[in-house]
């Protein structure tokens, strides 16, 4: 269970590495900036973001559940205000870390499911 989640925010940290790469507006100052955000994004994940997206969702179904990008990037620009040498500079930046770190996460809990089966 602890190692499942350690190889979660392991690949948290990727996504976010990787956007800090890709996506301009996206600033990582170092190790302990991206490992801190990491897990923090999880917590925030698993705490802040089911209320949000509950208070929400009349606009997310209005939006067909595009209006999931605008929660995920408010949960980063949340965490980016948080942690020290983690910064996004604007909406577009969030959205785009969103989906970059979206897209790391389900790959890693493709290769965790990969992991249970055998």
């Amino acid at each position: 269970m602890l190692a499942k989640l350690i190889v979660r925010a392991i690949f948290g940290a990727l996504g976010l590495w990787i956007a800090s790469k890709l996506v301009h507006g996206i600033v990582v100052s170092g190790s302990t900036a991206l490992i801190l955000a990491a897990l923090l994004l999880g917590v925030v994940n698993a705490v802040v973001r089911p209320v949000v997206t509950l208070l929400t969702l009349p606009l997310t179904i209005l939006t067909l559940g595009l209006f999931l990008l605008i929660v995920n990037a408010a949960m980063i620009g949340l965490v980016s205000l948080i942690v020290p040498g983690f910064h996004v500079h604007g909406l577009v930046a969030g959205v785009l870390a969103a989906i970059v770190t979206g897209v790391t996460s389900w790959i890693g809990g493709m290769i965790l499911r990969d992991d249970l089966r055998s």
